[in-house]
């Protein structure tokens, strides 16, 4: 019995985890507030690290965090942040615990302004995502106008770890921009 063809991928993910991240989730327009708050800690963590090391303790970050219970790190206390920084599972790092609990009270304010964060987040491409038509790697942009614009009004907001290229990650991500390379079997299921 012959094997099925392998399905042609974008070349980034190299492991199990990443591939089923990149079938099932990266670049599918995400709406949730809660789902979208999860994509901004996590890209905010990534600073500095790989996307794998992150993927990996993922399910750790869900568990420390409540399920990323916005409202209830928005309240978190010095013994949260203690609790998190003798966490081994997630990236302790106390700049990065810290942009957590000031986001969740940011993200909380930005919904009451707008309703929901996801209203506020879409409007930056027009409710609907951008098509990328990208060959390959080489050709995914580190960072874009609509991700300066987004990083610029995030951090007048108060929000910390949302500079430009964090934004453009969490824009592919969260599928504001389908950045997926024209050969991958993605591309022309989320075009």
């Amino acid at each position: 019995m012959s094997r099925p063809p392998e399905r042609r991928r974008c070349g980034w993910p190299g492991n199990p985890l990443a591939i089923r991240y990149h079938d099932r989730e990266w670049g599918v327009p995400v709406r949730n507030d809660r789902k979208l708050f999860e994509f901004l800690i996590l890209e905010g963590a990534q600073a500095g690290l790989s996307w794998d090391t992150i993927l990996a303790k993922r399910e750790n970050y869900r568990k420390a965090l409540h399920g990323f219970d916005f409202e209830r790190i928005s309240r978190y206390t010095a013994k949260d942040k203690r609790r998190l920084l003798a966490n081994a599972g997630i990236v302790r790092n106390r700049a990065k615990i810290d942009a957590t609990i000031v986001n969740a009270r940011a993200f909380i304010a930005l919904r009451e302004e707008y309703g929901s964060f996801s209203r506020y987040l879409w409007r930056f491409v027009g409710g609907r995502p951008l098509q990328g038509r990208r060959r390959g790697k080489g050709d995914i942009p580190a960072r874009t106008e609509v991700s300066d614009a987004l990083s610029k009004d995030l951090k007048k907001r108060g929000f910390k770890f949302v500079g430009t290229t964090i934004m453009y990650a969490f824009m592919q991500a969260v599928g504001m921009v389908n950045d997926h390379t024209r050969n991958c079997f993605r591309y022309g299921k989320l075009k």
